[in-house]
C-alpha cells in the first residue's frame, strides 16, 4: 500500500469511528508498524494544517482522532443542533483537579482531600464523561478507583496527563499553612 492509499485508509477509519483510535489498532489495520503509521499520521496532520482544512487530526496520548477545527464552529452550529456546553461548578472543578493529579483515586480519598462529601461532583464528572471508573482498589469494601478520560484530555487541550501544569511547591506549602490556620481557628472557637 503506497502512502496516499495508507492516508486514505487511515482517514476513512478515523472518520467512521468518530472517537479516538489507538495507534496500534491503526497500524494493524493498514499493515504497517507503529512508527511508520505515526509518521503517516503526522504527515496528515501537517497537510490538514497547511491546506487550511475544516478538520484536523489530533493526538490524544497514543490515539488519534479527526475533529472539526474550532474556528469553523459557528458554521457547524448553523446546520447541527448547538451542543450542550458543559458548565463545571467550583466544587466539580476542584474534584476534577484532584482526580486528574492523584489518579487512580477513590471517592474516600477525594473526600479526605476536599473535606466534604463528593458524591455529586464525582457523579457529574462521570455523566460528563470527564472521569471514569478504572477498577476497584484491593482493600476492604473494594472502593471504586476513578481517573480521567480521553474526553478530559480533549476538553482541556492536552495530549496526555504529562502535559498538565505542574504545581508550584511554594504554593503547596502556602496552601498547607492556610489550611492549618483555618483548622486552628476552628479549634479555638
Amino acid at each position: 500500500m503506497d502512502r496516499k492509499e495508507t492516508e486514505g485508509a487511515l482517514e476513512a477509519i478515523l472518520f467512521a469511528m468518530g472517537d479516538a483510535v489507538e495507534l496500534d489498532k491503526l497500524a494493524k489495520a493498514v499493515g504497517h508498524d507503529k512508527e511508520t503509521t505515526r509518521r503517516v499520521l503526522m504527515h496528515m496532520m501537517d497537510s490538514y494544517r497547511e491546506e487550511n482544512r475544516g478538520i484536523q487530526l489530533v493526538e490524544l496520548e497514543d490515539s488519534f482522532q479527526l475533529c472539526t477545527k474550532k474556528e469553523y464552529y459557528e458554521y457547524l452550529i448553523q446546520v447541527a443542533k448547538q451542543p450542550k456546553k458543559l458548565t463545571l461548578s467550583d466544587a466539580v472543578m476542584e474534584t476534577l483537579s484532584i482526580i486528574a493529579y492523584k489518579q487512580p483515586i477513590t471517592k474516600g480519598e477525594i473526600e479526605k482531600i476536599r473535606g466534604v462529601k463528593s458524591d455529586h461532583a464525582v457523579n457529574r464528572l462521570v455523566e460528563y464523561n470527564l472521569v471514569m471508573e478504572l477498577g476497584r482498589l484491593d482493600a476492604p469494601g473494594k472502593p471504586i478507583l476513578f481517573g480521567t478520560t480521553e474526553e478530559f484530555l480533549r476538553n482541556f487541550g492536552v495530549k496526555s496527563l504529562e502535559e498538565l501544569p505542574t504545581i508550584n511547591p511554594v504554593q503547596v506549602e502556602d496552601f498547607k499553612a492556610e489550611a492549618e490556620e483555618e483548622v486552628q481557628m476552628k479549634l479555638n472557637l
